[in-house]
C-alpha cells in the first residue's frame, strides 16, 4: 500500500531498542518523523542516523519525535543504537508489517535477503496526518531533508 500526504497515518505498535512497546498514537499531539532504514550497522544508513543524531534539535525545535525504524531485532537495535550514541528511539519491525503497511518493504534485497525495510521518511503531523511521504527504490540515496525540514515547520 502507497502512503500519500493527507492520508491518516496507519498505526501501529513496535517494540523499541530498550524492549518497550511504542504505539503511533503515543505521539498524538507531537509531529513524527519515520525513518525507515534497510539494516543496522551498514554505511548509508549509519551515515543517515548519525546526521539526524547530530541534528537532532532542529526536530526537538518544532515539536518532533524522531522514530527509526527497521526490520533488525531489538537486540540488533539496542547494539546499534549504543555503538551509535544515537538519542531518539528505534523500533523492530522484525516481522514486516509496520514496512508493508507503509509501502516501504523490499521483496528482494541484496544477497538474497526478502523482506528489509526500504529507505522512506513520512512527517506524520499532531493530528496522525501524513504531511510528507518519501520511499526510496535506490538503498543508496537519503531522504530529502530540506523537505522532511519544509513540511515539519509547516505543521507548527
Amino acid at each position: 500500500m502507497k502512503i500519500e500526504a493527507g492520508q491518516k497515518a496507519p498505526d501501529f505498535s513496535l517494540y523499541d531498542s530498550d524492549k518497550n512497546k511504542v504505539t503511533l498514537t503515543d505521539y498524538k499531539g507531537k509531529n513524527v518523523l519515520l525513518l525507515f532504514f534497510p539494516q543496522a550497522f551498514t554505511g548509508v544508513c549509519t551515515k543517515e542516523l548519525c546526521s539526524i543524531r547530530d541534528n537532532i534539535a532542529l526536530y526537538n525545535n518544532v515539536n518532533a519525535q524522531v522514530l527509526g525504524i527497521s526490520v533488525d531485532s531489538v537486540f540488533t537495535l539496542a547494539k546499534y543504537k549504543d555503538e551509535q550514541q544515537l538519542n531518539f528511539p528505534l523500533l523492530s519491525d522484525f516481522n514486516k508489517e509496520v514496512s508493508r503497511a507503509y509501502g516501504a518493504l523490499y521483496d528482494t534485497f541484496v544477497f538474497d535477503m526478502k523482506g528489509v525495510s526500504k529507505r522512506s521518511a513520512f512527517v506524520i503531523d499532531e493530528a496522525g496526518i501524513v504531511q510528507y511521504a518519501e520511499v526510496l527504490e535506490n538503498a543508496g540515496d537519503l531522504p530529502n531533508f530540506e523537505a522532511i525540514e519544509a513540511a515539519l515547520a509547516v505543521t507548527n
